[in-house]
């Protein structure tokens, strides 16, 4: 038996389904960053697969999910510098604890 593309496809859309029910269900905001970067990792696995499965000889997939993983990487890095800084402020990273935002 060989893998195929929708062996990664099916990887992913179950990654992608995990990620957004802990998006969904999760009080924590440090656990909702960490569903946030599951669901763009599998979008990578959809990327680095379709890829290499339509046009082998390019590497269009590859170099979207490099693009993909830098910015995920900055947008961690922010929100987890938001989450320190309300944390100073309201001693808690409780989601439900975070109703309004101000200045």
């Amino acid at each position: 038996m060989s893998v195929g593309p929708l062996h990664f496809m099916a990887l992913s859309a179950v990654l992608f389904s995990l990620g957004l029910y802990g998006v969904l269900t999760r009080k924590s905001t440090i656990m909702a960053l960490m569903c946030l970067e599951l669901m763009a990792n599998a979008v990578n696995i959809n990327l680095v697969s379709l890829s290499h499965y339509m046009t082998p000889e390019k590497m269009t997939g590859q170099f979207f999910a490099v693009f993909s993983m830098v910015v995920s990487a900055a947008e961690i890095g922010l929100g987890l510098a938001l989450v320190l800084a309300i944390y100073r402020h309201r001693k808690t990273v409780e989601l439900d604890a975070m109703q309004e935002l101000r200045g």
